[in-house]
């Protein structure tokens, strides 16, 4: 039985922030935290100091416990951005910048990645993990494009690392295994959990680089007196493995029955679902993480999102313009509002760059075009999910900081026309604690997501809006289709699906 006095806490390492949250059982917030980071973007290149990370767990933990919350804090879990990937010496201490989830400066070796059989895409962690070693653990002074391959038995200073392993090693004092969930993008085998040791010896990944793996929910260590001193959580709490950000959204919208489906809209757009078996995929676009309990967790990550929004308008107040983009309904332009060049999914376009369709009277109206084009490429994720056989007969959450627009929450509802659910509270850091509490024995995820997680929103689609934005949807489609980026079937599938839709 549970103990209502207990409390579990929660670790995001997000893109923008480090977010804490300290949750009951029952899904009461008893602390919430929070503190900026930084990142240095340059062309196709994203990175972040991971020496700034540990700082801002401290800030945001130490809010987090603040305050007469009396309660005994069972566990904790830390969640990180899915292939965001740094080296580390043998103690677990940084060596290298962190490289982001979306940096793409690795597409040569992750073409060398997939000439050895691994299925990878360019921003994935295994071809940075590549590149870092080439850039800090050179063997001599010759020419990138000359060196000879390395062996895999050549030992190396450095350690692979995930976001979270850093935090986990100063929290608990000892270099972590790292989690499945994390391992994923740097190759992991999850159907036979193991290291393809094969294909990356053909690589030249040295011997001792990677980790150990175990399964997210695993318990770690605890936290020693040190790291207690630093972030305010009590010495000798339980650290348990967590998971990625994306995974950790979907935890906190409790889409973990299968059929279920969480929609993850922040920076990016991010599709988790619930299966019991494995989503196949020849193309690698969408790829499947394994859940606590063994069941399987399909879905796939956009490089569309509400970034754009940022990008395009920085410093506009998103009230303001979405009450001024309800009179563009459809918009005079479609667009597909790519975030950074390439697509990941709902399809594979390396060379996929945003696009802009016809043309916009006024920034309200180009607002409208990108809310709507976010919500176009949300239902094309869907499209190729159906296609491909996965099963979508659950409910549909939507997470993630745009769920604050009451009028894109409803704007995709009618667009992917199907019912959506939105809980009270939407961070990543929920999943995370309620992941703490099944790793330390509180009971199935499943069950403690249900009862941690409160739907306060219910969102019904509009048939006649449904059918408003039909057309622009059709001529998106089709020029994704021209310029080769979307496979025709795929198309032909999102034709049949929208008729079904739409039908009168």
């Amino acid at each position: 039985m549970l103990d209502e006095r207990e409390a579990w806490l929660g670790i995001d390492l997000g893109t923008q922030s480090v977010r804490a949250l300290l949750v009951t059982a029952d899904g009461t917030i008893l602390g919430r935290g929070s503190a900026p980071l930084t990142s240095r973007r340059e062309g196709n290149r994203h990175e972040q100091d991971p020496g700034e990370w540990w700082d801002r767990v401290c800030t945001a933990t130490r809010q987090a416990l603040q305050g007469p919350h009396h309660a005994r804090i069972g566990g904790l879990a830390v969640c990180g951005t899915s292939g965001t990937v740094l080296l580390t010496d043998t103690l677990g201490r940084p060596m290298s910048p962190a490289l982001m989830y979306d940096d793409g400066r690795a597409s040569d070796e992750a073409a060398q990645a997939r000439a050895a059989g691994l299925r990878v895409q360019n921003t994935w962690a295994l071809p940075k993990a590549l590149w870092l070693m080439e850039e800090y653990d050179r063997p001599a002074p010759t020419p990138r494009t000359h060196r000879p391959h390395l062996h895999l038995v050549r030992a190396t200073p450095f350690r692979l690392a995930h976001q979270p392993d850093v935090i986990v090693a100063r929290l608990t004092g000892e270099v972590p295994p790292t989690d499945s969930s994390h391992a994923l993008k740097t190759g992991y085998d999850l159907e036979h959990g193991t290291w393809p040791y094969g294909p990356l010896a053909q690589l030249g990944l040295p011997d001792g680089l990677l980790p150990n793996v175990v399964r997210p929910g695993t318990p770690l260590g605890e936290v020693t007196p040190e790291a207690a001193e630093a972030t305010g959580i009590p010495a000798r709490t339980p650290v348990v493995a967590g998971m990625t950000d994306g995974c950790a959204a979907q935890i906190a919208s409790a889409a973990l029955r299968p059929g279920s489906w969480n929609s993850v809209l922040g920076t990016t757009l991010v599709l988790k679902g619930a299966a019991t078996t494995p989503v196949h995929d020849p193309t690698g676009v969408v790829y499947n993480h394994r859940a606590p309990d063994g069941s399987w967790l399909p879905g796939g990550a956009s490089s569309v999102g509400a970034g754009v929004l940022t990008a395009a308008f920085a410093g506009a107040d998103p009230a303001t313009m979405d009450t001024r983009a309800a009179s563009y309904e459809p918009s005079g332009a479609v667009t597909y509002p790519l975030l950074s060049p390439g697509e990941r999914f709902p399809f594979h376009a390396p060379t996929a760059s945003a696009l802009l369709l016809g043309e916009t009277d006024n920034d309200a109206d180009l607002w409208a075009a990108l809310l709507q084009g976010v919500a176009f490429a949300e239902r094309l994720c869907l499209d190729y999910l159906d296609h491909l056989g996965a099963p979508l007969d659950g409910p549909l959450t939507f997470t993630g900081g745009a769920t604050r627009s009451e009028y894109w929450n409803q704007l995709r509802t009618d667009i992917l026309a199907r019912e959506a659910h939105v809980p009270e509270q939407t961070d990543p850091a929920l999943g995370m604690a309620a992941l703490a509490a099944h790793g330390t024995g509180a009971g199935p995820l499943p069950e403690l997501a249900e009862r941690m997680v409160h739907i306060t929103t219910t969102l019904t689609p509009d048939p006649h809006r449904t059918a408003l934005f039909a057309e622009p949807y059709t001529r998106l489609i089709d020029e994704l289709t021209t310029r080769g980026w979307l496979p025709p079937p795929v198309a032909a599938h999102a034709h049949a699906r929208l008729s079904r839709d739409t039908e009168t």
